[in-house]
């Protein structure tokens, strides 16, 4: 009978482990020689080298490299991945099929959670990859309640388990977007959570009165959201414009102790003091130019920067339908820079910033952050400039889409009709 060659069979092992196993046994990964815009307080690092391994980034200019992969960057940009926010990416395919609209429906309310239906296989993902997009933050469009729904966070991998966070947010829509008065929407959201706070005292005093607790009854969902909300554990998002609503819910915020985000506010530079002062952060286009109605009489291209400046957090989003123009987020920020904001303001306002808000692990580079990077050709807010390398979670991803497929079927040269295939 044969002896097994020891090393041998190790060398065996170990190659069926890392065939097995590929997430336990990942390779490592460095990118080198990069210019590295971080989101983070070191800002800009001139030929820069981080590293990633198991979907994490696990070093920053290490005094050695020692990865499995070594990708020199020749001085390319590199920054995090760009998160998209309040739209329905993956939730509509064609804005006028109604069966291809997940997003809203008639009776909708504050339990509403479209993500069940989030599709990633849509073809407008593949599309904002091509802006340098990694996750996004999609948000229900509601029906005839005051709270549209809950916004959940996706990445745009495209596999199945895309949704990472479900119901890590609230909206309720205040402004314009709101059907009726301004007043009774307002009035209804300050009944609900007041009568929740009711509920809650109640609760704690019968806990110390020691109350027989069979006759205790569950919260319904609706209720654990709003105690959510209450406490802070769940960001809630409004869309207001006007000025006068922006001080009314610095007001709530400050009742509730709400962790509030704004939504749209194209007169928050009126009130920016304010805004900075109660710490809340905004969500608003950098291209909304010209007032649309009467709650945006203040919208105007410099408004990103002049918020910047008066120390508001800011993150950028695409007005109108942005589930399918999010690819040009990018040069959204562009305008913004061009308009005052800094540079680095506006890739914050792309990544770390949305990050922060919704509490997602990624947006920065730095240690212990999810390993979504984007490598740029160029500078990614100029037009000629392209996504070199895409990666999330540390795999790398294609940035091809159907726009792509579309153009090589129709610009290939045969003597055959366009796209012919037998």
């Amino acid at each position: 009978m044969k002896r097994f060659n020891k090393s041998v069979l190790k060398k065996s092992l170990l190659a069926l482990a890392l065939t097995s196993f590929p997430s336990v046994w990942a390779a490592s990964t460095a990118i080198t020689n990069a210019t590295i815009y971080t989101a983070t307080e070191q800002g800009v690092l001139e030929n820069a080298t981080v590293v990633f391994e198991n979907g994490m980034i696990t070093a920053i200019n290490p005094t050695s490299v020692n990865a499995d992969i070594k990708i020199d960057a020749k001085g390319q940009i590199l920054t995090p991945g760009f998160i998209g926010s309040m739209n329905q990416l993956g939730l509509v395919e064609v804005g006028a099929v109604s069966r291809s609209r997940d997003a809203g429906f008639k009776k909708a309310d504050i339990t509403f959670d479209p993500s069940l239906a989030f599709n990633p296989k849509s073809s407008l993902i593949p599309y904002a990859r091509k802006g340098g997009i990694t996750r996004d933050v999609i948000v229900p469009s509601g029906g005839e309640s005051i709270f549209a729904g809950l916004a959940s966070v996706v990445d745009l991998s495209g596999d199945f388990d895309s949704v990472k966070t479900s119901k890590v947010a609230v909206l309720v829509n205040l402004g314009s977007e709101s059907k009726g008065s301004r007043a009774h929407t307002l009035t209804q959201l300050i009944d609900k959570l007041e009568g929740q706070q009711k509920k809650l005292k109640k609760s704690k005093s019968a806990k110390k009165d020691k109350k027989d607790k069979k006759d205790k009854k569950d919260p319904s969902k609706e209720e654990k959201i709003l105690t959510a909300l209450l406490k802070g554990e769940k960001p809630l998002i409004i869309r207001a414009s006007r000025a006068q609503e922006l001080l009314q819910l610095i007001k709530l915020k400050k009742q509730f102790s709400l962790n509030l985000i704004i939504a749209d506010a194209g007169d928050a530079v009126v009130v920016k003091e304010q805004l900075a002062k109660a710490n809340i952060p905004l969500i608003i286009s950098a291209m909304d130019n010209l007032p649309d109605s009467f709650d945006s009489l203040n919208a105007s291209l410099n408004n990103a920067g002049i918020l910047e400046k008066a120390g508001v957090t800011v993150g950028l989003t695409i007005s109108g339908d942005s589930s399918h123009n999010l690819y040009q987020l990018r040069f959204d920020a562009g305008n913004a820079v061009s308009n005052g904001m800094s540079k680095s303001g506006a890739i914050k306002a792309l990544s770390a910033n949305i990050a922060n808000m919704f509490g997602i692990n990624a947006g920065e580079i730095a240690i212990g952050k999810a390993a979504d990077l984007s490598l740029w050709s160029a500078d990614p807010f100029e037009l000629s400039s392209n996504v070199q390398t895409l990666w999330i979670g540390g795999e790398k991803v294609t940035t091809d889409s159907r726009q792509d497929k579309l153009r090589e079927r129709y610009m290939k040269q045969s003597d055959m009709p366009e796209a012919y295939s037998k």
